[in-house]
């Protein structure tokens, strides 16, 4: 869309001036067409400067999400590198898959506005209201073994730690095993998901979905969710804009991608320093019932140490048991 590649221009231009005709020669359209995505950009709310001789300076943006608003910071990235920006959809890891089943390339990024059946572990459903939160979701193609692969929702914690770090200034816990915590609560939800081939079993693809809680009330989550879920905008008084968490978040899971499998050294005592389950008494959920434990730490697989009432110590992974602990949260 134009003015998505108009506005990609003004981004990049920083607090300069740029010209109409620098701008018609660039995209290849008349100087008019690029007139016309201008208005169309202020009727969506962004301020944008005009002086003559000197051309268009962006002032100031709404909260809405783009390619326009990031294919500038996401350029030569693999991760967002092909990006799609929706107002509406279930689920953007229901989308990305769908897209991968069509041959989607390798980084692909799926933001959107609003879930109507947004999805956490086992099955839950993951509240999405429009324009409160940040949904998104990637499609990744590592080369990597299927162990490795279980490791990356636990490094997406903790890339999604640094990018509302760095955003933020506040860096949130890590529930075991992909829960963000800040002052108890849940303010992130990461989902991954695995495509493999059928007659071999071999992977062909990965979705890693990402929903963080931007400027959600108590009345927006509901009685049921409000007691363990907080929003940015709760914790700190004020959120970020979605445009830049989003980019933040995606430059965050580049670097990630970039890094994974080889430097899981990094990423592991990243994860083992921000984890809060560890040094907490918690309780296993099995298919077969409940069972108390005290949790002692992760190990280099990102699973998690527990020692049972009995002094036995059990290592389990994510796939077989929830743990519940953290003011009665439950994952």
């Amino acid at each position: 869309m134009l003015q998505d590649e108009v506005l990609a221009l003004l981004k990049s231009s920083g607090a300069g001036f740029l010209s109409g005709e620098e701008m018609s020669r660039t995209l290849q359209v008349s100087r008019a067409a690029v007139w016309k995505a201008m208005e169309a950009l202020r009727r969506e709310g962004y301020q944008i400067a005009s002086a003559p001789r000197r051309g268009y300076r962006l002032e100031g943006s709404p909260d809405r999400l783009s390619a326009g608003e990031l294919a500038g910071e996401l350029a030569g990235r693999t991760v967002g590198g092909a990006l799609v920006c929706l107002d509406c959809v279930d689920s953007t890891n229901s989308e990305v898959k769908r897209r991968a089943l069509e041959g989607a390339p390798d980084g692909l990024a799926v933001i959107a506005g609003r879930q109507t059946g947004g999805r956490g572990r086992r099955g839950r459903c993951f509240v999405s209201p429009a324009d409160k939160g940040l949904y998104l979701s990637v499609l990744l193609r590592p080369r990597c073994t299927l162990e490795q692969v279980t490791t990356l929702t636990a490094w997406t914690a903790v890339a999604v730690c640094n990018a509302i770090q760095g955003v933020c200034g506040v860096r949130p816990g890590i529930k075991w095993t992909n829960d963000l915590i800040l002052d108890g609560r849940k303010v992130c939800g990461i989902l991954t998901e695995l495509g493999l081939e059928g007659e071999t079993g071999a992977l062909e693809y990965v979705v890693v979905g990402v929903g963080v809680n931007l400027t959600q009330t108590e009345e927006d989550f509901g009685p049921e969710v409000a007691p363990v879920a907080i929003s940015l905008a709760q914790a700190l008084g004020k959120a970020p804009r979605r445009a830049e968490l989003a980019a933040a978040l995606l430059i965050a899971l580049d670097e990630l991608y970039t890094a994974f499998p080889l430097r899981a050294a990094d990423y592991l005592a990243r994860y083992q320093a921000d984890c809060v389950t560890t040094g907490k008494q918690v309780r296993l959920i099995r298919p077969g019932g409940e069972q108390e434990a005290f949790a002692e730490a992760v190990d280099d697989q990102f699973a998690l140490v527990v020692r049972l009432p009995d002094g036995r110590r059990e290592t389990v992974s994510s796939g077989e048991v929830s743990v519940r602990g953290l003011l009665g949260y439950t994952d």
